[in-house]
């Protein structure tokens, strides 16, 4: 039996996934409104030439731009109704990394020779999608800024519903960024193309479950049932999904991510041959990360070492909120070897960011 998107969020309510918040309720009817059109629409064929022979399917509705603080809950709703659309061709997919896979794929059409290289990127996502979902979208600088308004007018004309989170309304988007003016068209059309939603809610739900609250375990093994329940909290009890970060030209992979939350263990971001460009991409697509079975540090993995020292500093300068499982105290897991020394710092960095007050003043 169908449920209602309010009935499912309700019934996670009622079994103590989510805490109740009538601010996310009220978004409910208006994602649920954008369901019930999408399940029951017939799908668009033919992309930007749908409707040339023939009758055309309806556009669809305007869709969704819901904004608000850090921790409001926006990516938790945005999953929820992603999940409970029964469609198949439907993206959900972090706002960084599709930008990533935006330049990567634009510029893998410029080695084609195709005159504009947006065209073929813009297609096949009609081809493919009807709703796509961008999670905190921001814009940086102003070659994003004019990509997206071309990309976003080309997905509106081929009838490509969008729904994405931020945590600025649109007219603080790219804000006293470089030549601004050339954006402020785009703005204009996700006002006209978007409801736009702001989440009025004084509870910071990410910030409030980790205020006070012990982010730090050791020894690893003995408390992987506590970092599940972390993950439980934090990301309303989602399943979580593969990441993918194109980085130069290659990926960087999150095994599990949703609602902002990352989860990896030290053998997948430390063992392997990443660097500083690829944690910087780990760090700007997550809020918080958690990090399973750091292992004692020492000269038989110095490289490993290096890596994670790495990772700390761009997590550290990002301000995103590390929980993590060890073998030991900060303080404790390189005590010996080469680099051991140059370790305080990070061990420095590590004890920092347990700190209730730690990252509160994130943008």
């Amino acid at each position: 039996m169908r449920q209602s998107l309010t009935e499912i969020y309700e019934a996670r309510v009622a079994d103590g996934s989510l805490r109740p918040d009538p601010a996310q309720r009220a978004v409910l009817p208006l994602l649920e409104e954008l369901r019930l059109w999408l399940e029951t629409q017939k799908p668009r064929r033919g992309g930007l030439l749908s409707g040339l022979f023939g009758k055309a399917p309806p556009m669809p509705p305007p869709g969704i731009y819901l904004w608000g603080g850090v921790g409001r809950g926006k990516s938790m709703l945005m999953d929820l109704f992603v999940e409970a659309t029964a469609i198949t061709e439907k993206r959900r997919v972090h706002f960084h990394a599709f930008m990533q896979e935006i330049h990567h794929a634009m510029h893998a059409a410029r080695q084609r020779g195709t005159e504009d290289p947006l065209a073929p990127v813009a297609a096949e996502i009609i081809k493919t999608v009807r709703v796509f979902a961008f999670d905190e979208m921001q814009i940086t600088d102003i070659t994003d800024a004019m990509i997206v308004g071309r990309l976003f007018e080309k997905l509106f004309a081929g009838g490509v519903v969008i729904v994405t989170t931020s945590n600025r309304p649109p007219e603080d988007l790219y804000k006293n960024g470089l030549n601004r003016q050339l954006f402020l068209p785009f703005i204009a059309m996700l006002r006209d193309r978007l409801t736009v939603h702001e989440i009025v809610s004084a509870n910071d739900y990410r910030q409030h479950r980790l205020t006070g609250a012990q982010v730090w375990f050791q020894p690893a093994g003995a408390s992987r049932g506590r970092i599940d329940a972390i993950w439980s909290d934090l990301t309303g009890a989602a399943q979580g999904e593969v990441l993918r970060l194109p980085v130069n030209g290659r990926e960087v992979e999150l095994p599990r991510f949703a609602s902002g939350v990352g989860r990896a263990s030290f053998f997948d971001l430390c063992s392997r041959p990443l660097g500083a460009g690829d944690f910087l991409a780990i760090a700007g697509a997550c809020r918080v990360l958690i990090l399973e079975d750091i292992p004692q540090l020492s000269a038989s993995n110095y490289n490993e070492a290096k890596r994670f020292v790495t990772l700390v500093d761009a997590l550290y300068e990002a301000k995103v909120k590390l929980i993590a499982s060890a073998a030991d105290e900060p303080e404790r897991l390189y005590l010996e070897g080469t680099g051991s020394f140059e370790f305080e710092r990070t061990a420095s960095r590590l004890r920092e960011m347990q700190d209730a007050a730690w990252g509160q003043d994130q943008a």
